[in-house]
């Protein structure tokens, strides 16, 4: 049997092996430990929510979906998102997966609603913003904190994502990794929605 933490059974297919150890050493403990808690609060929230996404997807989705602000996965003139679910498609295929269960993971990382998307979404929603906590027992987030720890997460992923992204801010237009930009990098202007069809082509 393979690890359980809060009541969530950790996949150990060749997959998920693949996945993690890669993840595992060429990620921050704060980008690891960020997304092995993703997956166990999304699992933990589908649930509530009576979706049954395929375990293993759902795990590679999470370990997968913010790889895009570090390297070796980071690049210079696309979302991060884009960059992680780049690694989704040529990883993927690569292990076996089939064309539609790698688009589904890609899916799930390029738009953070098949259930391992919803349960993606789940998972940054709990671990980051703490929304709907109360849909989870004490006992589960304790489990699921005690295995991958959170210390000081609130101010390390946000200078996490500043690093990953700050470089190229047109990148992050209309999305919230903009507001994390004009918080932390000094004198940044975003790229304004109200500027860009005012100073389009078009006459009126």
């Amino acid at each position: 049997m393979g690890e359980k933490i809060a009541g969530v059974e950790i996949p150990d297919s060749e997959l998920a092996r693949f996945a993690t150890e890669p993840i595992r050493t060429t990620t921050p403990p704060l980008i690891f430990g960020h997304s092995r808690r993703v997956f166990l609060f999304g699992s933990l929230k589908v649930t509530v929510l009576g979706l049954r996404p395929d375990p293993e997807l759902l795990y590679v989705a999470a370990l997968l979906h913010d790889t895009g602000p570090v390297a070796p996965y980071r690049g210079d003139d696309q979302r991060f998102e884009r960059d992680g679910a780049d690694r989704a498609r040529t990883f993927l295929p690569a292990h076996g997966l089939s064309r539609a269960d790698a688009d589904t993971v890609r899916t799930a990382v390029a738009l953070h609603t098949a259930p391992e998307i919803a349960g993606t979404t789940a998972g940054v929603e709990t671990d980051l913003l703490g929304l709907n906590l109360t849909h989870l027992t004490r006992a589960r987030i304790a489990g699921v904190t005690a295995a991958h720890p959170r210390p000081d997460l609130k101010r390390q992923i946000l200078h996490a994502f500043t690093d990953g992204f700050g470089h190229r801010p047109d990148t992050t237009f209309g999305t919230v990794n903009a507001d994390v930009l004009e918080h932390f990098v000094p004198g940044l202007r975003r790229t304004d929605f109200v500027d860009v069809a005012r100073n389009s082509t078009w006459p009126g």
